[in-house]
């Protein structure tokens, strides 16, 4: 009875203890709140987005797990489009923020080749949506101030007032057309020199048609998602989105997400004239194709096969190049304690190399002389010595050789 009575009070010690020590324990295993500054460089390749399709990215951003398994899913079903794309999406259990973006896959390709940046996106704005929205605000600002973010034939952007400060609304021209915008974060955001115009610094792919979407009732529908700046929350179906009644779960959780280098993002220092090593602005197409394996533990996003690229790697991450057709491959690395092959040489001056035509050479020692005009010229050959010396030997001449030859043999034998 004495122990087994002590058993119980002892559990129960060990259980105040760690319910007194629990919020410390969290509070050193949380991730510290991100900046100001790290959340613009974050939000800075989408913070020009339409209101809408921007609130559908921020929920989805939430569970980058399913950005993965999504992005696979619209690659491997390239023959379903508009509302038999979302209904077969639905069908697979996706949440209603992605059900909405199978009809973006540029957008949803770009999440997955900076799956780390959305992930953090998505930690963001779970932690407060008001700092996000602040953020997205002040970028927008800062667009406008520097003359990049203008209504067009693609977009308009109004600017409202909401507690005493201007509010930037960004909504399609055509309701039923939605363009992505292309641009570069280093360029839009800065203050363009004086005499110079900013514009164009923002392009736009093929236009999206929203189709049945635009006035759908279902959760996914285009009209029900936006954004409430003056409260500082995004919309889902037309209210404030507090996290899913029945989320999606993931066959398999493989992806983890790796820490942020904030050098190798645009904006760093509060500088958008910083542009960050090996960056390349994002430039989507129309449809990831490029002829890539699904997504997975042993091909992580962030890398396109070369000669398949429809656009730039990860920011910070630079993939092989191909070897051009006129430069030779580079050769294999050498074992250790082997040594390299020797290469051909070029020939040191004054050294002749061998198996290549000498040509002569002019004399740097002599210099033409002129000519003497009061020396005689030369005098004409005569023509008898010419004929002497080029005529052939008579008949008469050799009959005597031959007698003077004979008398000297004669001599000799007596």
């Amino acid at each position: 009875m004495g122990q087994g009575s002590q058993f119980p009070a002892a559990f129960l010690v060990f259980l105040f203890v760690l319910l007194a020590f629990e919020p410390l324990l969290s509070a050193q295993t949380a991730p510290a709140p991100l900046t100001p500054q790290q959340l613009d460089q974050l939000l800075s390749p989408i913070a020009l987005y339409p209101d809408s399709l921007l609130s559908q990215i921020m929920i989805a951003s939430t569970n980058p797990q399913e950005i993965l398994d999504v992005d696979n899913w619209v690659y491997q079903n390239p023959g379903l489009s508009g509302t038999a794309l979302a209904d077969a999406a639905q069908h697979q259990g996706f949440d209603p923020a992605f059900i909405a973006l199978v009809n973006f896959p540029q957008v949803l390709e770009t999440m997955a080749q900076h799956i780390d940046d959305y992930a953090a996106v998505g930690e963001a704005f779970s932690a407060d949506q008001a700092a996000v929205t602040d953020s997205i605000q002040r970028l927008r600002a800062q667009a406008y101030a520097a003359g990049s973010l203008r209504s067009n034939a693609q977009q308009v952007v109004e600017v409202q007032q909401a507690s005493g400060r201007p509010i930037y609304v960004i909504q399609p021209a055509n309701p039923q057309v939605v363009y992505v915008p292309q641009y570069d974060p280093t360029v839009v955001y800065a203050r363009p020199s004086s005499g110079m115009l900013a514009a164009p610094l923002m392009t736009f792919g093929a236009g999206i048609t929203l189709g049945a979407l635009l006035g759908s009732s279902q959760p996914w529908g285009w009209g029900g998602w936006g954004w409430n700046w003056g409260a500082g929350r995004a919309n889902y179906n037309h209210g404030a989105w507090a996290g899913w009644a029945r989320p999606y779960r993931p066959p398999r959780v493989w992806y983890r997400q790796r820490p942020i280098v904030w050098t190798h993002r645009p904006g760093f220092g509060g500088n958008w004239n910083y542009r960050p090593p090996n960056y390349r602005p994002s430039r989507p197409g129309n449809r990831p194709g490029y002829g890539r394996p699904p997504y997975g533990p042993n091909n992580w996003p962030g890398f396109r096969p070369p000669g398949n690229r429809a656009g730039p790697s990860r920011p910070g991450i630079s993939a092989p190049r191909s070897t051009p057709l006129n430069r030779p491959r580079a050769s294999q690395p050498r074992r250790p304690g082997t040594r390299a092959p020797s290469r051909p040489q070029p020939p040191r001056p004054g050294t002749r190399v061998p198996n290549r035509p000498q040509l002569p050479r002019p004399s740097t020692n002599r210099r033409p002389q002129p000519a003497n005009p009061n020396r005689p010229a030369a005098r004409p050959a005569n023509p008898r010595d010419q004929q002497r010396r080029t005529a052939p030997p008579s008949p008469a001449g050799n009959q005597n050789t031959r007698h003077i030859r004979t008398m000297l043999a004669a001599t000799k034998i007596a």
